[in-house]
């Protein structure tokens, strides 16, 4: 993506908040790299990442540190690459200062989104999980997998296909109910401490108010298709709503997205509400 250059008033294209944003993500991206290579980058993810509130992970640093890690290079790159695209203009529109409020409320809104909507999928799945283990039957099982097809990217997929084509030949064998219900309770642990990295949600922010500033400037997707920002934000907000109410798009946190385009958009019109003027 690309898009036509705005210059109001004074134009830096590495403005200072937006460059140590990127460095420090980089030294971050580094740190983990490292961690991978020397045996300790699971401890680095316990302390760093955001956890589910219910997790024994969580710690409240979490909420500022997550906005600093990412998964690995590309999601990185993408997520520098964004920032600098949507984000220059903000900081050189407003200051320094009032551009960096303006990113980390974003990435607190979009953490506190997902944490939200880790807290109500978890109260669900204790449930199902509660359910299942007071009638433990294939049938049971197989129903428990198909509301929970995340759980084969966490456990070897064939050897839970291997109990699906057995037990249901013998329901009442105890070694098949004991290995369902081990899987079962994994399952719901191991969910509960997925941890949530990443810049996407303040960056999302910073796409949300590009977008209500300057809804006509043309932004390049792939470098050829033309679309105005408005229609680009809209467009793109309304697919992570249905990826994420659907539940798509693997370890895509849709919910966190949202979130922060919400609290971007809120803080632009409530910083604008005495200055109508439009920006194309």
């Amino acid at each position: 993506m690309s898009f036509q250059q705005i210059r109001p008033g004074r134009f830096d294209v590495l403005p200072p908040v937006i460059k140590n944003l990127i460095i420090i993500n980089a030294l971050v991206l580094m740190a983990q790299y490292t961690g991978e290579m020397w045996g300790y980058q699971q401890r680095i993810t316990d302390l760093f990442a955001l956890h589910s509130v219910q997790s024994s992970l969580f710690r409240p640093h979490q909420l500022v540190t997550h906005l600093f890690m990412h998964g690995d290079f590309f999601h990185f790159l993408f997520n520098m690459f964004a920032l600098w695209m949507f984000g220059n203009l903000l900081e050189n529109l407003w200051d320094s200062k009032r551009f960096l409020i303006f990113y980390i409320l974003c990435g607190l809104g979009a953490a506190a989104l997902h944490l939200l909507t880790l807290a109500l999928e978890f109260h669900a799945l204790e449930r199902e999980v509660t359910a299942f283990l007071s009638r433990t039957t294939p049938e049971e099982f197989n129903v428990f997998l198909k509301e929970n097809q995340s759980i084969y990217r966490h456990f070897n997929g064939l050897e839970i296909a291997k109990l699906q084509h057995a037990w249901p030949s013998d329901p009442q064998n105890s070694n098949y109910i004991d290995i369902a219900r081990s899987l079962v309770r994994d399952f719901e642990k191991t969910s509960l401490d997925v941890p949530t990295v990443g810049a996407s949600g303040a960056v999302f922010g910073c796409l949300a108010a590009f977008g209500y500033l300057f809804p006509n400037t043309l932004i390049y997707i792939y470098f050829f298709f033309p679309i105005k920002a408005k229609w680009f934000v809209i467009l793109y907000a309304a697919a992570e709503l249905w990826m994420g109410v659907r539940n798509s798009g693997g370890n895509v946190a849709h919910f966190a997205h949202l979130g922060g385009a919400l609290i971007g958009f809120l803080l632009v019109v409530y910083w604008n509400k005495k200055n109508r003027k439009m920006f194309f």
